[in-house]
């Protein structure tokens, strides 16, 4: 079968500067909430079969309605995230998991993990990088970097190395993990108290011997983390309207 996907929306946008933990998920961009973008996304791409989020308590039921009235049909649960993303990904990884042996569920080929934060992904890069998973076994999205990267040397008022571009990439998501891999890598940090900044490295610490594919994005997979970054997601979001009103033969 297909994959599922889990997002992360538990963010509250402390370098947004929201007053009151307001989440930064329901900042409007093109008239709808930042998440509602994303969940259109995940809804619409074919490979998706069941969408697991994680968020605030209190964000339970305005996501639980905004899917109801917006006919996100493939929303299974809305869940409490924990202190940290990874302990909200643990979450739905569980619930998941209770899902599959009450019978509700069966296991997916693949499980995406995606930043709710992130709403201009689209819905054939989402069935692209699930398919990657289903063959490699994982598969990260991720970008070149436009400007050149230096270490901080060992005074931290000066530069130290300056490393080669051609060999970096930008990591985003949705991360996307053949099922069992990402729930024993969940599992083995649980029981090792361990967090990593994102799921791969979480693969790549329990499961070294795992490959993890490169799928190579555009720049419009932004996280909205910042005020400035609303102003550029309009933008954004009116290029990738335009793109979709034009004839199939004037398409890059």
């Amino acid at each position: 079968m297909g994959s599922y996907a889990i997002i992360a929306a538990s963010g509250v946008g402390k370098r947004m500067k929201l007053k009151g933990g307001f989440s930064k998920q329901f900042l409007e961009i093109g008239g709808h909430p930042v998440i509602h973008h994303t969940l259109s996304a995940f809804e619409r791409a074919s490979s998706v079969e069941a969408v697991y989020i994680a968020t605030k308590p209190e964000a339970i039921e305005t996501l639980s309605l905004m899917g109801e009235r917006n006919g996100f049909s493939k929303i299974r649960a809305v869940l409490p995230g924990g202190k940290e993303r990874q302990d909200s990904i643990y979450n739905c990884i569980e619930r998941i998991e209770r899902d599959i042996r009450a019978g509700s569920a069966v296991l997916p080929d693949a499980i995406l993990v995606h930043d709710g934060a992130r709403p201009f992904i689209q819905p054939e890069e989402i069935d692209d990088i699930s398919a990657l998973s289903e063959k490699h076994g994982a598969c990260v999205p991720a970008t070149r970097p436009k400007d050149t990267i230096k270490y901080i040397g060992d005074n931290p008022d000066f530069f130290g190395e300056t490393l080669e571009r051609s060999r970096l990439v930008q990591v985003q998501t949705p991360q996307g993990f053949a099922s069992r891999l990402l729930i024993q890598a969940h599992h083995h940090a649980r029981l090792e108290e361990c967090y990593s900044t994102d799921d791969a490295a979480l693969v790549e610490k329990f499961f070294p011997e795992q490959n993890i594919r490169i799928y190579e994005t555009g720049y419009h997979n932004i996280k909205i983390t910042t005020p400035e970054d609303i102003h550029l997601a309009e933008a954004i979001l009116a290029k990738l309207q335009a793109e979709r009103e034009l004839p199939e033969t004037e398409k890059k």
